[in-house]
């Protein structure tokens, strides 16, 4: 697409149709501010401040007049409300401003990490809190229609808050949410991933105030919170991108070319020029036109966007979207600032490859990216979620089943550190855990697949609706994927928020998970705890492996095979410390005396102390 900027008169009014951000905090680590001001004409504007704390440092007019950027110093500018002065010609327009004062601690807020469990929502389909806010008047689509998998179905941020009590009983302690920023878009936007205005909640869901309570409340009940971001490309209707600053805030501007999708260009020694631009610079997918982060402008206004949010709602982490999409050193310089501001905050990037190799490329301090850094502590472990697709589904041998586990966790001195890796079985991205209704009848599976990624390195998370055994394949569409958590509705014929409109099968899973779930809640060992396996016998197909924190231990045994077996104890005396253990699932005292008789596919987990 061609930018064609029209030159019109200066006899009206200045206006200011958009100020970005809105407002800031003095005491930042980082003085420097960028603020975006878009309106007709508005670089013909002579600009300065009445403030006299806080500094122009540089002034900005880029291709696009209607675009001024002003780069403010806050050096020891202390909390105020000032006014950007602007004129042109005889007109004068005063746009008042505040430096907000910083919460105490804000600095110090604690991020996620591997002694949580993060249960993701899609704000859209988990609950209906406020039909009011279903249909907006002026949103470019204005329905709802829960018979379309891809259509809006009226989900919105009081629908979970409503609901925080289920999850802080069900045990987890962290929400994350899919992307809850404005997608003005005509279609097909449910999902939150075609952003059109990175200051504003989506309006369906609620108001800034609204996500702001809604952090509040959940750490009211020990739950942090983290927020689904997306820096690689916004929404078609962005106006950033209707209306460009200039040509190079976006890649391809001029026309649609698609990405490759093959980032593993990032760490080709091999690569092409032309599979290296296409793979990162090509839009993901036609709605979403790829941010250009080369430019310095752009990568700050991203950035200032994160640390807006996180400063303003009080999150404690970020997951980000398409991460090795993005320029790397923009990103890397991102995860930089935000970790020197808030130093035990934490982000986790979706790395979405086959092999560990690619995945350890993108943790903070590879040795595999050096001399380069993407300062990104926690990325997400796909290779253990393809992994664990096979090995609870098979018989366990020399190579299939759980030696699968032993084998991929066997090679974790690729990782920087392997506790900050994100497990799961599922997201709004793959198919379920539960595949088909007939896979729900599984208990076993579900048993020792959810009590391994409990109880293994790194840290977890649970897609909504799993702990009902909500089923769904991709092939059958992201829409699927993403289905709406019953009870969530008004009319909806059961509610599975409560145990008495949960099937009897429903709630042996939430039990179970549940029990599991709250005694994980604060154990270090867990947390904390260095890991140890053994060799899987392919005769006996038992995986056996511990957890270990200084005098406490816990050591999980998974029988991979659909037979009882007889496990002697000797050669695994080295973690078992003691006679008997207590087994934390059934809660009963395991005797260690001598052999274990293990049935089909029983999953054991003995806590020493």
């Amino acid at each position: 697409m061609l930018l064609a900027f029209i030159s019109i008169g200066l006899t009206h009014a200045i206006e200011v149709r958009k100020l970005d951000p809105a407002f800031w905090w003095a005491g930042m680590k980082n003085t420097e501010l960028q603020v975006l001001l878009y309106g007709d004409q508005i670089a013909r504007c002579e600009v300065s401040l009445s403030s006299k704390e806080v500094r122009i440092k540089e002034i900005v007019r880029l291709e696009n007049p209607n675009y001024l950027l002003i780069y403010m110093d806050l050096t020891g500018a202390k909390p105020q409300s000032f006014e950007i002065l602007l004129q042109r010609g005889k007109e004068k327009k005063t746009v008042p401003y505040e430096l907000k004062a910083r919460k105490a601690g804000s600095s110090e807020r604690p991020g996620f990490n591997a002694g949580d469990v993060l249960y993701l929502i899609m704000p859209d389909r988990f609950a209906n809190g406020d039909p009011n806010n279903d249909v907006i008047p002026g949103m470019r689509e204005n329905k709802v229609d829960r018979s379309d998998p891809f259509a809006r179905h009226g989900g919105d941020l009081k629908g979970i808050a409503d609901h925080l009590d289920y999850l802080q009983d069900l045990g987890v302690t962290a929400i994350w949410l899919n992307p809850t920023q404005e997608n003005d878009m005509a279609s097909g936007s449910y999902h939150g991933y075609a952003i059109t205005d990175y200051y504003q909640v989506d309006r369906r869901f609620g108001s800034n105030e609204d996500f702001r309570q809604l952090v509040d409340q959940a750490h009211q009940k020990g739950m942090k919170v983290v927020m689904d971001m997306i820096f690689n490309h916004c929404g078609s209707e962005n106006t950033l991108f209707t209306d460009m600053p200039s040509r190079d805030w976006f890649n391809f501007p001029e026309k649609y070319v698609q990405t490759s999708y093959k980032t593993a260009t990032q760490y080709d020694p091999y690569v092409s020029a032309y599979d290296k631009k296409k793979a990162l610079d090509g839009w993901f997918v036609e709605s979403m036109p790829d941010f250009n982060q080369r430019n310095r402008h752009v990568a700050r206004y991203l950035t200032q966007t994160s640390i807006w949010w996180i400063e303003y709602a009080g999150i404690n982490g970020i997951r980000q979207d398409t991460h090795p999409f993005a320029d790397f050193d923009g990103m890397a310089a991102w995860c930089r600032e935000v970790t020197e501001e808030y130093p035990d905050f934490n982000i986790v990037g979706e790395t979405w490859y086959k092999n560990n190799a690619a995945i350890a490329f993108w943790q903070k301090d590879s040795k595999l990216a050096a001399p380069r850094n993407s300062n990104l502590r926690c990325v997400m472990d796909f290779p253990l979620l393809f992994t664990m697709e096979k090995a609870f589904e098979e018989e366990t041998d020399w190579d299939n089943g759980l030696t699968r586990l032993h084998e991929y966790l066997g090679q974790d001195f690729i990782y920087t550190n392997p506790q900050e890796l994100l497990v799961f079985f599922d997201n709004h991205d793959t198919s379920r855990f539960f595949k088909t209704k007939e896979s729900t009848k599984n208990t076993d599976r579900f048993r020792q697949a959810f009590a391994f990624l409990l109880t293994t390195r790194g840290i977890p998370e649970i897609y909504y609706g799993t702990e009902i055994r909500m089923a769904a394949d991709k092939s059958e569409g992201d829409g699927a994927l993403r289905a709406d958590f019953p009870g969530g509705w008004n009319g909806d014929a059961r509610n599975a928020f409560s145990a008495a409109g949960r099937t009897k099968e429903q709630n042996e899973t939430y039990d179970y998970l549940r029990r599991l779930l709250h005694w994980r809640q604060g154990n270090e060992v867990i947390a904390k705890g260095s890991l140890k396996h053994f060799v899987v016998d392919p005769l006996k197909g038992i995986y056996i492996y511990e957890r270990k924190l200084n005098n406490k231990s816990v050591v999980i045994i998974l029988n991979g095979t659909s037979k009882e077996q007889v496990l002697p104890l000797e050669p695994y005396r080295e973690v078992l410390p003691k006679t008997e253990a207590k087994e934390i699932i059934v809660n009963r005292t395991v005797s260690l005396s001598s052999a274990l008789e293990l049935q089909p596919r029983e999953v054991l987990i003995l806590e020493f102390n």
